[in-house]
């Protein structure tokens, strides 16, 4: 069912749509630079998010099996208490979104889960195409205590993503079953990209007129699949899953074309045995998070409900 928005979006969105239509009268092609561009003009509403006594960039030196050193910024509002760890993968589609873009979410997700946060600058296509992002994430879960001298930590492990960060998070958590190496605790998913193959009803009903448009989100999975992957097969929705995943949060937005997959994603994980949390913001679109000063309510309570996530035990 194709969503209803929210007053509060109304004027955004009627803006954002013009815009696009405007690029298509003048033939304006899509390009990694101007979709990198416009992400990077909803820092705007974002916010700075709260100061830490903690904020430091570190570069994880990495071996020969990534063979690049990933940046990474890491918050603690409490340094000298023993903190959970939350890993943050930035959202973007695989091609845009960086640690600069969302240092007010993360930010924000130390201070509502009193926790650890390393938000991490992983490598995005088309110069990079699928699997390095999600390698170089992989590395981060099995190395991030390297990161950890100057603050102190506990051995909870959680990792967390909105839109193609949830995609990582989801793709780890399936790949790290039964590995003994790592022990993912949790994962926080926000309006996740569960299905590359865009077989959700939502993709359509959602598809145009609300920011992420079915158009964007084709282009995106072909820059980001170079080598003729099974986009099924890659897909985190149909992923091997088992009682062992980690316990899970998914949040879904009311107008977004990606809604579907994550209650789908969401089912599949009950039916395997796993705990989950779900909560609907109607009249929400895709990257609302992203669009804090607009709807500062929505936010705060996403933002609190990841908090008491985070705590429970």
């Amino acid at each position: 069912m194709r969503g209803i928005i929210s007053d509060k979006l109304k004027g955004f969105i009627e803006q954002a749509n013009k815009a696009a239509q405007e690029a298509k009268q003048n033939s304006v092609k899509l390009s990694p630079s101007l979709v990198r561009a416009n992400l990077d003009k909803l820092s705007v509403f974002i916010g700075d998010g709260p100061d830490l006594d903690y904020a430091q960039e570190i570069v994880l030196k990495c071996d020969q099996t990534i063979n690049v050193n990933i940046p990474v910024r890491v918050y603690s509002p409490a340094p000298e208490q023993a903190l959970p760890v939350v890993l943050h993968f930035h959202g973007g589609g695989h091609m845009c979104g960086s640690i600069a873009l969302y240092d007010g979410v993360s930010r924000k997700i130390a201070k509502a889960g009193h926790c650890i946060v390393i938000a991490v600058e992983y490598r995005l296509a088309p110069e990079f195409p699928y699997p390095i992002g999600n390698d170089d994430c992989q590395y981060v879960l099995e190395h991030y205590k390297e990161l950890l001298s100057q603050v102190k930590f506990n051995e909870q492990l959680i990792i967390a993503g909105d839109s193609g960060g949830g995609a990582i998070c989801t793709t780890l958590a399936s790949n790290n079953i039964g590995t003994n190496a790592v022990k993912i605790d949790k994962q926080i998913l926000m309006y996740p990209s569960v299905d590359y193959t865009l077989s959700c009803a939502s993709v359509e009903e959602n598809g145009s007129g609300y920011l992420l448009e079915k158009e964007k989100v084709e282009w995106y999975f072909d820059h980001y699949f170079q080598h003729n992957e099974s986009r099924k097969a890659v897909s985190p929705l149909f992923m091997a899953m088992d009682e062992n995943m980690p316990e899970t949060l998914i949040f879904t937005a009311g107008c977004d074309p990606l809604r579907d997959e994550g209650i789908a994603y969401k089912e599949v994980l009950i039916q395997a045995g796993v705990k989950v949390e779900h909560h609907a913001f109607e009249g929400m679109v895709h990257a609302y998070m992203l669009l804090d000063s607009l709807v500062e309510a929505q936010c705060q309570k996403t933002y609190q409900l990841i908090g008491d996530f985070i705590k429970q035990k």
